[in-house]
């Protein structure tokens, strides 16, 4: 049987094929890949698949390794939430008393006029109609 006829049969590329031939499985791809090429190979030629794969595992001389148990991730402690919350409480109480501070009536009944206009309207504080701009400069000149 030729190398395409194996390779047709098999479904593996005729490099594979000769890689495989010439004992040159570190130039397949991983692991996996080589053991299916190997089966599907042994299969093609008529060979026992045990025997084809236990004579590849003795040549290679592979080392299992134990996989190393993944460890949980690190919880972020509970300690720097508490602090950001407790943050964010002050703050917002430092916010509500400046604005509380800007925000409080005046004194004086809520009337912020100066003295200086207050004497300029006749009638003083609340009396009648608020005065307009004419009138204020006009009484400034009188």
């Amino acid at each position: 049987m030729s190398v395409e006829e194996v390779s047709r049969a098999t479904r593996i590329p005729v490099s594979s094929i000769d890689k495989i031939e010439s004992d040159h499985f570190d130039d397949l791809p991983g692991e996996v890949f080589v053991r299916g090429f190997l089966k599907a190979y042994a299969r093609a030629v008529s060979l026992s698949v045990d025997e084809v794969l236990a004579r590849y595992t003795a040549s290679r001389r592979v080392a299992w390794v134990t996989p190393l148990p993944i460890a949980a991730p690190a919880r972020r402690s509970t300690g720097k939430r508490f602090g950001v919350a407790i943050a964010f409480v002050v703050l917002l109480i430092l916010f509500t008393l400046a604005l509380s501070i800007v925000l409080r009536p005046r004194k004086g009944g809520g009337h912020d006029m100066p003295p200086e206009l207050s004497q300029l309207i006749p009638g003083g504080l609340g009396g009648g109609s608020p005065p307009s701009v004419m009138s204020v400069s006009v009484a400034t000149l009188v």
